[in-house]
């Protein structure tokens, strides 16, 4: 049975950073896609950043330059190193992850099978 567990949100001021985490059970993250998604009140749900089982990684527009993501394969952790944090980056933050293989667009559809119950974040202006 697949469990995934998100940590690390909380609220910061604009500019600021935050570190996510995901943290994964009963899949090895080793030959996984998966994936950050987000949800602001109100709006559809959208792919943030994922990375293949590859390890290529692809970012939504809106955040490139200022996200990261990265994976530790021995701890079957998977990260978001968010910085220059803007209030539109505000909601819920999801983990998600498949063992299909599946390409980064796809990927960033948020076609995966998998998902965290989510860690809120809050910039504030």
């Amino acid at each position: 049975q697949v469990h995934l567990v998100e940590s690390g949100g909380g609220s910061v001021q604009a500019g600021g950073s935050l570190t996510l985490s995901c943290a994964a059970s009963g899949v090895p993250y080793s030959s996984a896609c998966m994936g950050w998604f987000r949800q602001a009140p109100g709006k559809e749900r959208e792919g943030v950043a994922v990375i293949d089982s590859h390890g290529t990684a692809r970012y939504a527009d809106s955040v490139k330059g200022r996200f990261t993501i990265s994976q530790d394969n021995d701890k079957n952790t998977l990260y978001l190193q968010m910085n220059s944090l803007r209030p539109e980056d505000t909601g819920m933050y999801y983990c998600a992850v498949d063992e299909r293989w599946l390409m980064t667009k796809t990927i960033l559809r948020g076609e995966l099978t998998y998902w965290g119950q989510g860690t809120q974040v809050t910039v504030s202006s």
